[in-house]
C-alpha cells in the first residue's frame, strides 16, 4: 500500500510460509479424516489459497505467499477449511494476527491455536457516530433533556455467506428502561452511508428553576449507555447476521454536550464465559515489512556511494561490499543491492568487480563459488529476476506435464508400490530427464542479456585466474546456470513461479529425481555416477554417460557466456506474462447485447490480453497491447462491485472484476507496465462507468467525453523487472542501521589494521579489508548518510504523532494499542525520539 504523506510513502507487504497443522478435531463420521485447504485474508478478504490436503487431520502445505499489500488492514488472518463435496465448505477455525503484533513474531516458525469462528469473532469494521446532548424547554414551560444520536455511515462491515445488506439498531439502556430505534437496510454495500438522525428523552421534564440535570440526575446519566448494533438483514429463517456493535456511555458528554469521532466496532460483550475448545494448531512463518520511503533527494548520498561500488578500487572498500560484510545472512544484503544496481544498469559491472576479487581469493578451482557469500547470492537473485520468463518458456510447459499427468517415476526399489514396474518407470523418468536437458540446451538465444553478459565475466575472470583448468570456464557458469537456478526450479517450481501450489507428494519425488540428474549432467565432473550417493540413481544415470551430452552442455554454456552474443528476440515470441480467472463486464460490441457480468479465463502475454469462456479455449475477444491506452480503477460505486478496474481502448473501456484486492493490483501493475510506451497513452480518464446516458463521475451525456480526473502512471518499467530504486536505498538505509554497531567495529578494524603489522587481532579476522584507509574513509560517508536518514525518520514519526487525531477516520477509537501508545508517548521527555 502506497500512502501519500507530505511525499513520503508506506508501503506495506508481507511474506507468509505456511507449514503444517496438527491435532484438528476429527470428521464427525467413520471416515474421520478431513480434506482441508488453508487460506490467507486480509481482515475477511481472502488473497491466497492452499492446495486440498486430502484425508488427513494433520496436513501438511509446505506453500510460500508473497504479497504487496494495497490499502490497510487490522487483522492478518488464516482460515482452516474442511472441503465438502455436497454443501459449503466448513471453518474449523482461524488464526487472527492484529498488524501491530506482527512483529513479535516475524520470521520465526511459530505454532498458533486454532480459534473458533462465530459471528463475534468475525466483527470488523468501523461506524462514524454524533452525539448531542441539548435542553429543550416545552410549551408548558419545564425543561427536558434529549440526546441527538446521528449515525453518519460505516466502513469496511463483514460480508456474511457473500452479501451484506446492513442497518443499525440504536439503543438508549439504563437499569430502569430500554428504547430501540433502527436505521434503513442499506443494500448490497458493506460501506453503508446512513445520515440518520435519532432522538432520545433522557431526563424527564421539569421545572424551568430546577438546576442542570448533571447536578440534579447525575446518578442516572451515570448509567446510561448509548450502544450501536450493525445487522446483516437476512432473509433465511434463522434471522438477522451480528456484524458489531459500539457501546458508550453518556458520561462522555459531561465535558461537551456534543462528541463526534469515529469507532472500531467490537463484538458482543453478553458476560459468558468463553469455552475452550481444542481445535489444533497452526504452524506459520510470517514476515512483515512497512517501509516508509522518502522522496527521492533524502536518499541521494548513500545511494550515490552505493552505485559508485561498481567502480570502487579495490572493491572491498566499496559500500556494497561493506553490507554484505555487516549483514551476518548475505540474502539480506543481496536482495535490495541487486535491485538497485538493476534499476540504475549497473548490475554487470558490479557483479564483475566482486566476483573477480572472490576469484582472486580462491585458491582451488574445485571450490569457486561453493560458499554463500555475497557474490552468489547476488548472481543468485539476479537469475530469479531476470530469468523469470526465461524458465517461463524453457521449463513451464513440461513442469505443467509433470504436475497434471502424474506418471510413476519411482526408481528406488525399496519404494515401489505393489504393481508398478521398475523398468516402466526408468523409461518415464529418462523421458522426461530428455525433454527438459533438450529444452535447457537449445534455450541459449533466450537466455536474457543481462546474465549472458555476467557468465561472460566469471568466464573470463576464472579462466584468467586458472590457467591450467581447461574446464573452469565452463565449471563457474555451471554452478550457476544449472546448479542455482535450473535444478533448483524444477525442484520447487511454485517458488519460482512455474506453479501455484507446493506438488504432492508423488509429484515432488519425480521433480527431485529429474532436478538431480539435470545438476549432474550440468555439473561437467569427471565421474558423474559416482557423484550419486544412491545405487539406483548411479545405475540410472548410466544411460546419460554419454559423449552427446556433455557436448551439448558445453555447446549451451559457450553460447549463453559469449562476447559477441546479442539477443536478437526483442522479445518476439510471446511470453505469458499472467493468467488466471476474474469476472468481466461485456463491452457492448452488440447492439441489443445484454451487458451482464460473466466469468472469464484472462491471459496476458506480451503481445496482447485476451479471455476465453474456459482456460485452454479459443479466445473470445482479444486486445492488442498497442491499444491499451490505460489501466485504471473503476469505482465501487459504479456497479456496487468491489475491486473493479478497467482497460481502456480506443472505442470502449473493458470493466474487470478481480478475485480481492491484491490480484486487482497485481493485475492492474502487470497491464500498466506492458502497456506504458504506448504512444496514445491517456492523460486523463472516468473513474466511473457510463451508464443511464451518462458518466456516474461528471455527468457527462456523451459517450466519448474527455476523462475527468488524470491518469495514475507510472515510470516506464521493463515487464521482467518492477524496481523501486528508493525503496531499496530505504532498505539498504535500514540494514546499515541495524548493524550500526558492526560499523564501528569495522571502523576500528581499519584503524588497527593502518598502525598495526603484527598478527591480525581475532575479533577483527571476520572482516575482508584490502585498503583500511579507503575502507575507513567510505565507513565514515556511510555512518553520516545513515545518520541523516536516521534523523528524518525520527522527526517524521513526531511530526506523525503531533498529527494524529484520536477518533478521526484513519485512527478510530477503540484500538488499545494506539490508546497504550498515546499514553506512553505521554510521559517521554519533550526532547525525546
Amino acid at each position: 500500500m502506497a500512502v501519500e504523506d507530505e511525499g513520503l510513502r508506506v508501503l506495506q507487504s508481507v511474506k507468509v510460509k505456511i507449514g503444517e497443522a496438527k491435532n484438528m478435531p476429527p470428521y464427525p463420521g467413520p471416515n474421520k479424516m478431513r480434506d482441508c485447504y488453508c487460506t490467507v485474508n486480509l481482515d475477511q478478504e481472502e488473497v491466497f489459497r492452499t492446495k486440498i490436503v486430502e484425508k488427513s487431520l494433520c496436513p501438511f502445505y509446505g506453500e510460500d505467499f508473497y504479497c504487496e499489500i494495497p490499502r490497510s488492514f487490522r487483522y492478518l488472518s488464516f482460515y482452516i477449511f474442511d472441503r465438502d463435496v455436497f454443501r459449503r465448505d466448513s471453518i474449523i477455525g482461524k488464526v487472527a494476527v492484529k498488524k501491530d503484533e506482527l512483529q513479535k513474531y516475524h520470521n520465526r516458525d511459530t505454532w498458533f491455536p486454532l480459534q473458533p469462528v462465530d459471528a463475534d469473532s468475525e466483527v470488523q469494521g468501523k461506524v462514524h457516530l454524533e452525539l448531542r446532548l441539548s435542553e429543550v424547554i416545552t410549551d408548558c414551560g419545564s425543561t427536558c433533556h434529549k440526546l441527538a444520536t446521528r449515525v453518519l455511515e460505516c466502513q469496511d462491515l463483514p460480508i456474511v455467506n457473500g452479501q451484506c445488506d446492513p442497518y443499525a439498531t440504536i439503543t438508549l439502556s439504563s437499569p430502569s428502561r430500554s428504547e430501540v430505534k433502527k436505521t434503513k437496510v442499506k443494500r448490497k454495500t458493506n460501506n453503508p452511508q446512513f445520515d440518520e438522525m435519532f432522538y432520545f428523552e433522557v431526563t424527564k421534564p421539569c421545572s424551568y428553576s430546577r438546576k442542570s440535570h448533571f447536578d440534579v440526575e447525575e446518578e442516572h446519566v451515570e448509567k446510561m449507555e448509548i450502544r450501536i448494533g450493525l445487522w446483516n438483514a437476512s432473509n433465511l429463517k434463522f434471522g438477522d447476521e451480528f456484524l458489531g456493535e459500539l457501546r458508550l456511555p453518556l458520561k462522555i458528554l459531561k465535558l461537551s454536550p456534543s462528541h463526534q469521532a469515529w469507532y472500531f466496532l467490537h463484538p458482543r460483550d453478553n458476560g459468558k464465559p468463553v469455552k475452550l475448545i481444542d481445535l489444533g494448531s497452526l504452524r506459520l512463518n510470517i514476515v512483515y515489512t512497512e517501509d516508509h520511503v522518502f522522496p527521492c533527494h533524502y536518499y541521494d548520498p548513500l545511494r550515490d556511494l552505493t552505485i559508485k561500488s561498481a567502480d570502487a578500487e579495490p572493491v572491498s572498500s566499496s559500500a556494497a561490499h561493506v553490507l554484505g560484510e555487516v549483514c551476518r545472512e548475505k540474502q539480506q544484503a543481496a536482495m535490495p543491492l541487486v535491485r538497485l544496481f538493476l534499476h540504475y544498469g549497473r548490475i554487470v559491472p558490479f557483479i564483475s568487480a566482486i566476483a573477480n576479487a572472490e576469484i582472486n581469493r580462491t585458491l582451488d578451482p574445485n571450490t569457486i563459488f561453493r560458499g554463500n557469500s555475497l557474490t552468489s547470492k547476488c548472481i543468485d537473485e539476479t537469475m530469479k529476476l531476470a530469468g523469470r520468463h526465461y524458465l517461463q518458456v524453457t521449463l513451464k510447459p513440461v513442469i505443467d506435464e509433470i504436475c497434471e499427468v502424474h506418471k510413476s517415476c519411482e526408481i528406488d526399489p525399496v519404494k515401489l508400490k505393489d504393481g508398478e514396474n521398475l523398468e516402466a518407470n526408468m523409461d518415464n523418468l529418462r523421458q522426461y530427464v530428455e525433454r527438459i536437458f533438450n529444452v535447457i540446451t537449445t534455450s541459449g538465444m533466450s537466455c536474457p542479456t543481462v546474465m549472458c553478459d555476467i557468465f561472460f565475466s566469471l568466464r573470463e575472470s576464472a579462466a584468467k585466474r586458472f590457467q591450467d583448468d581447461l574446464d573452469v570456464r565452463y565449471t563457474a557458469v555451471s554452478s550457476f546456470i544449472f546448479l542455482r537456478f535450473f535444478a533448483p526450479a524444477i525442484l520447487s517450481p511454485n517458488l519460482f513461479q512455474l506453479h501455484l501450489h507446493h506438488p504432492d507428494p508423488l509429484t515432488a519425488r519425480t521433480l527431485t529425481l529429474v532436478s538431480k540428474t539435470i545438476q549432474t549432467l550440468g555439473s561437467l565432473s569427471k565421474s558423474k555416477s559416482a557423484s550419486f550417493k544412491e545405487t539406483y540413481m548411479a545405475a540410472f544415470y548410466e544411460h546419460f554417460n554419454d559423449k552427446k551430452y556433455t557436448d551439448a552442455v558445453r555447446n549451451f554454456l559457450d553460447l549463453i557466456s559469449s562476447s559477441g552474443r546479442k539477443d536478437h528476440r526483442s522479445i518476439e515470441q510471446p511470453i505469458v506474462l499472467k493468467e488466471g480467472c476474474m469476472i468481466k463486464r461485456a463491452q457492448g460490441r452488440k447492439r441489443f447485447g445484454i451487458k451482464n457480468f460473466k466469468k472469464r479465463w484472462f491471459r496476458l502475454s506480451n503481445h496482447e490480453l485476451t479471455y476465453h469462456k474456459h482456460k485452454g479455449d479459443h479466445p473470445l475477444y482479444n486486445i492488442p497491447i498497442e491499444n491499451i491506452l490505460a489501466v485504471e480503477k473503476l469505482e465501487e460505486e459504479s456497479f456496487k462491485m468491489k475491486n473493479m478496474f478497467q482497460v481502456i481502448q480506443p472505442e470502449r473501456a473493458l470493466y474487470i472484476q478481480a478475485n480481492n484486492c491484491v490480484e486487482a493490483k497485481d493485475w492492474m501493475d502487470i497491464l500498466t507496465k506492458v502497456s506504458q510506451c504506448n504512444q496514445k497513452r491517456l492523460t486523463t480518464y472516468h473513474p466511473s462507468a457510463y451508464l443511464n446516458g451518462h458518466w456516474l463521475c461528471c455527468k457527462a451525456s456523451a459517450d466519448g467525453a474527455s476523462g475527468c480526473t488524470p491518469c495514475t502512471g507510472g515510470l516506464p518499467a521493463d515487464i521482467q523487472l518492477d524496481v523501486d530504486g528508493d525503496r531499496e536505498t530505504e532498505h539498504i538505509y535500514s540494514l546499515f542501521n541495524t548493524h550500526r554497531t558492526k560499523l564501528e567495529k569495522m571502523q576500528e578494524a581499519c584503524g588497527s589494521k593502518s598502525v598495526y603489522d603484527g598478527p591480525e587481532q581475532e575479533e577483527y579476522s571476520t572482516f575482508i579489508i584490502d585498503d583500511p584507509q579507503e575502507t575507513y574513509k567510505v565507513l565514515k560517508q556511510i555512518i553520516a548518510a545513515v545518520q541523516t536518514l536516521d534523523l528524518e525518520h525520527s522527526q517524521y514519526k513526531r511530526n506523525k504523532f503531533k498529527r494524529t487525531k484520536y477518533g478521526s477516520q484513519e485512527h478510530p477509537i477503540g484500538d488499545k494499542s494506539l490508546q497504550c501508545y498515546i499514553t506512553e508517548t505521554s510521559r517521554r521527555p519533550a526532547n525525546s525520539v
